[in-house]
């Protein structure tokens, strides 16, 4: 596999580990020392999880983050079973989080980008943003799904 393809694992593995409320909740969660689950979720470490840790921890944070980027590493993406109620507030509120989640990314890459290079936590920080603004449009594309599915969506009142 290849640096960048494990990079992106390992950094999923971070943001799950972060998403399941830190190391000592996630070792608890997966039943793995406080020093295992920190390898996981070290970039420079090569250790990722096994499945069964994965399984358990994905489960309980709700968000198949690891599993995404499993897929995303073989040009692949993860459906969702259903798509989510169709409705005006639910569309429009998609919008504005992928919207913000774009800002916050472009001023991540702003703060790094300012002095002419590009730090390893730097680079963390506009990954973690960029995963944001993934998860965001992610959310948005199913409820522009739903809109599809349902034969539009009027946003306007008479």
């Amino acid at each position: 596999m290849t640096t960048a393809r494990v990079l992106r694992i390992k950094s999923a593995q971070n943001q799950l580990i972060a998403a399941c409320g830190g190391l000592d909740d996630s070792a608890d969660i997966s039943h793995f020392g406080r020093s295992t689950v920190g390898r996981w979720a070290d970039l420079g470490d090569p250790t990722l999880m096994p499945l069964g840790a994965l399984l358990a921890l994905e489960a309980h944070c709700g968000h198949p983050i690891v599993t995404a980027a499993l897929a995303e590493v073989n040009n692949r993406r993860l459906a969702e079973p259903e798509a989510e109620a169709v409705s005006q507030g639910n569309v429009m509120a998609r919008h504005a989080d992928a919207i913000i989640h774009a800002g916050e990314l472009m001023a991540a890459g702003a703060a790094a980008f300012a002095d002419g290079k590009v730090t390893p936590n730097e680079a963390v920080t506009i990954d973690r943003a960029a995963a944001q603004l993934e998860r965001g449009l992610s959310e948005y594309r199913k409820a522009l799904a739903g809109v599809r599915a349902a034969g539009g969506l009027k946003v306007v009142g008479e």
